[in-house]
């Protein structure tokens, strides 16, 4: 097999050497300082990137600042309780950004909801949770390479269409996984059966790469990470013996929250890489432990995580960085930081997507609804339907799923689409025993305010 081995400078003697001596200089520890704080933040770096950053402390090698950074994070390096399958430790680095990433994410999603969403009413609310659920579950699938596009998976969550292939079903599964966090999972602890079962939601009616049932791995299989395009190997998981004691040090880890503090962010990132690490199921790896990242989470309060999307903004920035996440911390000393970093930023990016979206919506909400209020009589949950009929000619709605979206009786939503009928802004067409509504051009006058 073809394994991937992170590059790594070498280091002679003398340079260690010279490294240490210019540290006796008060002139030279600052230079230093600076270059590591550059090769620290925002980005943690590996020698792959570091080897290009300029400049460098004076009279030294790209191989010599190198050695200095190193020595640098060795001095701060925290132990987690993460190990890896040969006995070594995994460590982490308390890095000043993680300090001010985490204090905003306090501010703005460390209770029911954020500050940005708190004027929101309570069905526009939960139109947001519903979105970030369906973005999590489709962007957490199409990592795994799931085939789907993102107008129809959502199309097909909201209207409750069967899925027409294993890539669908793995969307609807996500989908599945994630409401059950939310409504009952975060309710429990960690444990073995709660692990099967989130695998067995995640898994149901998908078949691994040898066309059989996903499953926990038997002593006699290896499981590897492969890039299937170039054939490179970027993981062997670790014996199933060693994953099955892992497993139980891992749900003891997430269920204590004694000893040394640890910011629930951090905390969730590190278990989000220890179920990637173990890889203990022969498919449904990758989901689960971004699954797991969500259920502690929402479980220790966070619940604005629900409206973020990280896995799109993963998805956005390529897989490439991801798996490389994953091997930074285990090629370079078992460092974390670098898993820690990396799921941060990408947190953080969510966040900021997700203000600006919100920022949007209800500038856009106040328009339109003023206008469909005045002249036309439309409640809020009308005005919702025809902004997303609006989008895209293609979108429709059904009963059911103006029902779930709403979250309103049946009969509400027979009179609300009535009504609209009425108006002329939809239309109704039967496929089968199920009726769609469309929006027609009549929207129009409402949505870009080219009202008669």
């Amino acid at each position: 097999m073809n394994f991937f081995n992170l590059e790594k400078p070498t280091i002679e003697k003398n340079d260690r050497l010279e490294v240490l001596q210019a540290m006796e200089s008060p002139s030279a520890v600052q230079e230093i300082g600076v270059f590591t704080q550059a090769a620290n933040e925002p980005e943690y770096c590996h020698w792959d990137s570091l080897k290009h950053k300029k400049p460098l402390p004076a009279g030294f090698s790209k191989e010599q600042a190198w050695y200095a950074v190193k020595l640098s994070r060795l001095f701060e390096r925290r132990k987690s309780e993460i190990h890896s399958a040969d006995g070594h430790v995994f460590g982490w680095t308390k890095l000043g950004i993680f300090e001010r990433y985490c204090h905003e994410f306090d501010l703005h999603t460390g209770g029911e909801l954020m500050t940005s969403v708190s004027e929101l009413k309570a069905d526009e609310k939960k139109r947001l949770i519903s979105k970030g659920l369906m973005d999590e579950a489709i962007a957490s699938a199409q990592l795994e390479g799931a085939d789907t596009t993102r107008a129809y998976a959502q199309k097909m969550l909201r209207e409750k269409i069967k899925p027409r292939n294993e890539s669908d079903q793995m969307i609807l599964n996500n989908h599945r996984a994630m409401l059950l966090v939310e409504s009952d999972y975060r309710n429990q602890k960690l444990s073995a059966d709660l692990i099967l079962e989130m695998h067995s939601v995640l898994t149901e009616k998908t078949l691994d790469s040898e066309n059989e049932v996903p499953r926990l791995r038997k002593k006699t299989e290896e499981m590897y990470v492969i890039d299937r395009i170039e054939g490179i190997v970027y993981h062997k998981a670790p014996d199933i013996d060693f994953v099955k004691k892992e497993l139980q040090r891992m749900a003891d880890f997430a269920n204590n929250n004694e000893g040394d503090f640890l910011h629930p962010i951090i905390k969730a990132s590190m278990l989000h890489f220890w179920m990637g690490y173990l890889h203990p199921f022969t498919d449904g790896n990758g989901r689960l432990a971004r699954l797991l990242f969500y259920w502690y989470l929402l479980k220790r309060g966070y619940w604005a995580f629900a409206y973020l999307p990280i896995a799109s903004k993963i998805k956005q920035g390529g897989k490439k960085g991801y798996t490389m996440a994953y091997v930074y911390t285990e090629q370079d000393d078992f460092d974390l930081t670098y898993f820690i970093s990396y799921l941060l930023r990408k947190s953080i990016e969510a966040h900021k997507d997700f203000q600006k979206y919100v920022a949007n919506m209800r500038k856009s909400n106040s328009e339109i609804a003023l206008a469909a209020r005045t002249k036309y009589g439309l409640n809020d949950r009308q005005i919702q339907l025809i902004k997303y009929l609006a989008a895209n000619a293609d979108n429709s709605t059904t009963i059911a799923s103006y029902i779930s979206v709403s979250g309103i009786s049946r009969a509400t939503a027979i009179n609300d689409l009535n009504e609209l009928l009425r108006k002329g802004f939809i239309e109704k067409k039967k496929v089968g025993r199920t009726v769609y509504f469309y929006g027609k051009e009549t929207i129009d006058r409402i949505v870009n305010k080219n009202e008669d």
